[in-house]
């Protein structure tokens, strides 16, 4: 059971993440791999809208993802655009990125390596991690502008849809702690996090929300 107080703090951080950007066209879509392939048919949804003329899926695998997604989040990603009508002719694919970091560096070299120039990125995420991915693209791509989007739903919309209530609050708590943490390690810019994110995510630690937290470095 997820008291009313935990998940009342779960809704804030949900809320905090998104970031509600107003979308217009840019040079390229950028599906970040994960678990969700609501990421690919929220990238497929942006293309044919004319939102951006190439997809680029980064992605490998993860120990959430490897009986999912054994050919790699990325390939997933792309089956799964081309099913939906995009022309694979404008889909690349990053196999190797572990992280949101290598996501965003390795989507870069690639596109480097191919000769393609990118003034405006548009990011597409995990609802609860459109915050994070923003400002690790700001970070590590500080050339390009930068837009970040998600599917469209609440958040008890996305626990439903994942059917894990305390899975889905672990990982807002896990996002959120990266938010507070990876800047001073050089991850992402700094972020600022409003008073009552910061209660509503400590009140979620003590409450044991917690298997996705990871050891900040020492220093």
């Amino acid at each position: 059971m997820i008291s009313t107080q935990a998940w009342a703090d779960a809704q804030r951080l949900w809320d905090f993440q998104l970031m509600h950007h107003e979308l217009h066209p840019c040079d390229v879509v950028v599906g970040l791999g994960s678990h969700d392939l609501g990421v690919a048919d929220r990238t497929a949804t942006l293309f044919h809208g004319g939102l951006a003329p190439l997809i680029v899926f980064t992605g490998a695998t993860s120990p959430t993802t490897r009986g999912k997604m054994p050919r790699g989040e990325a390939v997933h990603y792309r089956e799964r655009a081309i099913e939906l009508g995009v022309p694979a002719s404008l889909i690349l694919v990053e196999p190797h990125a572990r992280n949101t970091g290598q996501n965003i560096t390795f989507t870069r070299d690639l596109l480097r390596a191919r000769g393609i120039e990118v003034a405006s990125v548009l990011l597409v995420s995990k609802p609860y991690e459109e915050r994070r991915a923003n400002a690790t693209a700001r970070k590590l791509w500080p050339e390009v502008d930068v837009l970040s989007t998600s599917t469209p739903m609440s958040f008890t919309g996305y626990v439903n849809a994942i059917g894990d209530a305390r899975l889905v609050v672990d990982m807002l708590v896990g996002a959120q702690q990266r938010l507070l943490i990876y800047p001073r390690e050089g991850f992402m810019v700094e972020v600022d996090v409003p008073t009552d994110v910061r209660v509503a995510y400590e009140r979620l630690c003590a409450e044991g929300f917690t298997s996705r937290l990871v050891r900040a470095s020492a220093g």
